[in-house]
């Protein structure tokens, strides 16, 4: 990949927590913040990929959650009405029963998108990549079992 943009004006991962469903640890989730300096439709995105402490989350198990609706990643291609405001924080959860033991966890975010209105020379169908990707150790402070 040749040129690709990134700016960097706040933390892109924060906030890891644990969720609860039916009273249940159901898995964890954390923030994510854009590497550029406006929002995008989530249309755009065009890889989302999560490892904690190593593992690899599937798919399948992956939540992107933004103006209070959730998307699988293979459900991002056709959000083109679902727009992520540069000020909002969208949420990655996991679904992991159980979710997280409380101390640090190591978060390696993968969220390539790609910047619709500026088009790579000489393509008509390429457009400049944006790398809104991240890795770094989170605490998780659970005082509920």
């Amino acid at each position: 990949m040749g040129f690709v943009l990134r700016a960097e004006y706040t933390d892109i991962l924060r906030n890891l927590e644990n969720y609860f469903e039916n009273g249940k640890k159901a898995g964890y989730h954390f923030d994510v913040r854009l590497a550029y300096y406006r929002g995008h439709y989530l249309s755009t995105i065009d890889e989302l990929g999560v490892e904690v402490d190593g593992e690899k989350i599937e798919d399948e198990f992956i939540r992107f959650c933004v103006n209070g609706k959730e998307f699988l990643p293979c459900q991002l291609k056709e959000a083109y009405y679902e727009f992520w405001n540069i000020k909002t924080a969208a949420k990655v959860k996991i679904k992991k029963a159980g979710g997280l033991k409380a101390g640090s966890h190591n978060v390696k975010l993968t969220l390539m998108l790609r910047c619709p209105y500026l088009p790579l020379p000489g393509s008509e169908e390429q457009y400049t990549p944006i790398d809104s990707c991240d890795e770094r150790e989170l605490i998780l402070e659970d005082t509920i079992d």
